[in-house]
């Protein structure tokens, strides 16, 4: 543990949930206790890192020790400054590997010689992240995409007939869903599939250049197969978008007849996959292809399906590929805490600066900037952590069967949708605040942390560009309004809001008492009482989701009584509203998910230190959205100013925690790989201290012309 300039000593806590509040003070060498000296003041808490360390593997703890073990061999970490070429043979050789691992499985039937692990399957997925994302992607295209397509949309003769080859990467595979001209809007493709009676074949056509499949991983050179999403057209009846099975290339590379493709190239990161673009002109496939779980096509062109609402249909298909949306949110995680290992590993270690000594320079994280920059988002990447797991136990609840009635399902894709934008936001941006804190050692390529930002970039479209899936969640939210709005109670709607992340602890109409009560006193002391309190967080979180979507319901009322033209201006109108709605409702959620882990904590210690952790990341958000609280009249100018104050003080007391915090990832230098997290820096520190002090006891130093002349 690394010494810091400044810590805190507990006072009486006045609330049952609230943290000690902090009192700061210097610290100082403690005397040796006599009979004459005062009863001793509590020992600071700390953290039982290995205990956390596991708490946090989660659930899949096995599925993750698994994984990190693969990921820990020196053959499946990134070789960076390879060629692009070099680096998709490294990451397909890789793939390989995985293979012959047992690691790939997990989530396929046991009489195909899988686990029905899906649980186990993201968890250990997602951490392949510290290897490469490359890995990640590419293993994530061929088996959670690709092959789940087969084994979520398909039934058992596709389960037989594919999934086997698909397994072994005998055919490796493309999920061949985006089009160059239409992305998140995937109703709206322009690929068509269209079914001929006569020849009980499939004709897969790309009629223009814009319903070109684009960006799709395995498509350039790997890939021999591609799961093809396309307009299903029979009988002159379109049905809407289906998934069909399409050899793509022969065994020695060449395209088939009909199919053609690009090679995306270079790209902004994840250059170790293959990503590129297919057409087909007419492509046949025989009508066995179509991936029929939940629409299929009788020989005679008879189409029929279980689900009759073809919007229903749609979404319920799409929805059994929510998995990306899941580890996505994971993987970005695990980059956010590889990047604060090795922020914060290195702000302890690594001196800048005679400030307050004529000798020693300080170490960076001992500076109130630097512990600004960093200690907030190692808070933000706890409760991120927290929701992940709440998120994957959803899924694994899902798809193993446990819970998947409709709602369950809805409710999975209303999670992921929230959770992956603020995930895979706030890796990008702790990765850049990560690498600009190290300064220049940084920016080296083999500390990694430009590498993981420039291949993490893409995370924020993958699966749903990240606007796009808040305003998903904005409309489950406001609750089917294109339905019922008209008959909807604004009021029912806005405590749908609410239903969706948490039991209401306090009603609107007490929380705004409690906040004038708190003006009132003018007292900063009663301000930060109250804030330490998860009642009063929980109340300020859960009262701006409620108020947001409560009036974007009022606005939207008169969206069914006009054309359709005004209602889609209306929405339009009000569109930055939903999202920042959802993004609220998202950041309740993942407060939930970090105050729902502490209750599971025993270790005083432990819980104690996070529940500053959790303190700091619930006030941290209430003084990003500060103007909305003003402007709603939530909190007065003095109590945002409190808030704004306990959290300078909350970052401090955390301080000395903070390389045990990171600790408690459980990433080892072989996960971490960053020499400046390696001890390198502390050694090199150690030697110029050892130079200039032996410098100066052996009478030799040099005098400096600003010293006082004797």
């Amino acid at each position: 543990m690394v010494t810091t300039a400044v810590t805190e000593t507990p006072t009486t806590s006045t609330s049952a949930d609230a943290p000690p509040a902090p009192v700061l003070k210097k610290v100082v060498t403690p005397k040796r206790s006599s009979s004459k000296d005062a009863s001793p003041k509590p020992a600071e808490p700390r953290i039982d890192i290995d205990w956390l360390s596991h708490y946090l593997l989660g659930t899949w703890a096995e599925a993750r020790l698994e994984s990190r073990a693969v990921t820990a061999r020196p053959e499946m970490q990134r070789i960076e400054g390879q060629s692009t070429a070099e680096h998709r043979k490294t990451t397909l050789g890789q793939l390989h590997l995985l293979v012959k691992e047992g690691a790939v499985n997990k989530a396929f039937p046991k009489r195909l010689g899988g686990q029905d692990d899906h649980g186990g399957n993201i968890a250990g997925f997602e951490e392949l992240v510290t290897a490469d994302p490359s890995l990640q992607i590419k293993s994530g295209v061929q088996w959670g995409l690709f092959g789940a397509a087969v084994l979520h949309l398909g039934t058992e003769y596709h389960h037989d007939t594919f999934l086997p080859s698909i397994m072994s990467l005998e055919v490796p595979g493309a999920f061949a869903m985006t089009e160059t001209g239409h992305g998140s809007d995937v109703a709206s493709i322009g690929t068509t599939a269209t079914y001929d009676s006569e020849t009980e074949q499939f004709i897969i056509h790309t009629p223009f250049r814009g319903a070109w499949k684009d960006y799709l991983g395995n498509a350039a050179v790997d890939g021999t197969a591609a799961v093809v999403f396309a307009q299903l057209i029979t009988a002159g009846v379109n049905h809407g978008v289906h998934a069909f099975y399409v050899p793509i290339r022969s065994a020695d590379g060449t395209f088939l007849d009909g199919v053609g493709g690009e090679d995306d190239g270079l790209k902004g990161g994840l250059n170790g996959i293959d990503n590129g673009r297919l057409h087909f002109d007419h492509v046949r496939v025989p009508r066995l292809n179509l991936l029929n779980r939940y629409g299929d096509v009788a020989a005679d062109g008879t189409y029929t399906s279980s689900i009759s609402s073809p919007g229903r249909r749609f979404f319920t298909m799409l929805g059994t590929l929510v998995q990306g949306r899941v580890s996505l949110d994971g993987a970005s995680t695990a980059a956010a805490k590889i990047a604060l290992k090795i922020a914060i590993t290195y702000g302890s270690q690594r001196r800048q600066f005679t400030a307050g000594s004529d000798t020693d320079e300080e170490v960076l994280l001992d500076y109130q900037k630097h512990q600004s920059r960093l200690i907030p988002r190692l808070a933000t990447t706890y409760a991120a952590s927290f929701a992940h797991e709440v998120l994957l136990t959803k899924f694994d609840s899902v798809f193993s069967g446990a819970g998947d009635t409709d709602v369950d399902r809805q409710d999975l894709e209303t999670l992921a949708a929230a959770l992956k934008p603020l995930s895979t936001w706030h890796g990008l941006d702790t990765l850049q605040e990560a690498r600009e804190a190290c300064g220049g050692a940084g920016f080296l390529a083999e500390n990694r942390l430009t590498s993981l930002r420039a291949d993490l970039d893409v995370y924020a479209t993958f699966e749903g560009d990240n606007h796009v899936l808040l305003q998903l969640v904005a409309k489950r939210l406001l609750t089917d309004y294109s339905r019922r709005f008209a008959k909807a109670d604004v009021g029912v709607l806005a405590r749908y809001a609410v239903e969706q992340a948490t039991d209401r602890a306090v009603n609107g109409s007490g929380l705004r008492r409690l906040a004038q009560n708190v003006s009132d006193r003018r007292s900063v002391a009663r301000s930060v009482g109250q804030l330490r309190s998860a009642r009063v967080q929980r109340a300020l979180l859960t009262d701006r989701v409620e108020t947001m979507v409560g009036e974007i319901a009022g606005n939207l009322r008169a969206a069914g009584k006009g054309s359709k033209k005004k209602a889609a201006d209306l929405f339009n109108a009000n569109q930055n509203a939903m999202i920042e709605a959802a993004r609220a409702h998202g950041e309740l959620l993942q407060w939930e998910a970090f105050t729902d882990a502490l209750t599971k904590i025993d270790d005083e210690g432990t819980k104690a230190v996070l529940t500053w952790v959790r303190d700091l990341f619930g006030l941290g958000l209430i003084e990003k959205h500060a103007a909305w609280y003003l402007i709603n009249g939530r909190l007065s100018p003095s109590r945002a100013r409190a808030v704004q104050a306990y959290i300078e003080r909350l970052t401090a007391r955390l301080r000395p925690h903070a390389v045990d915090l990171v600790d408690a990832f459980g990433y080892g230098p072989e996960h971490v790989r960053a020499p400046i997290a390696s001890g390198q820096e502390a050694a090199r520190q150690n030697e110029a201290r050892d130079y200039y002090r032996d410098l100066r006891a052996s009478g030799n130093a040099p005098v400096d012309e600003r010293a006082p002349k004797k």
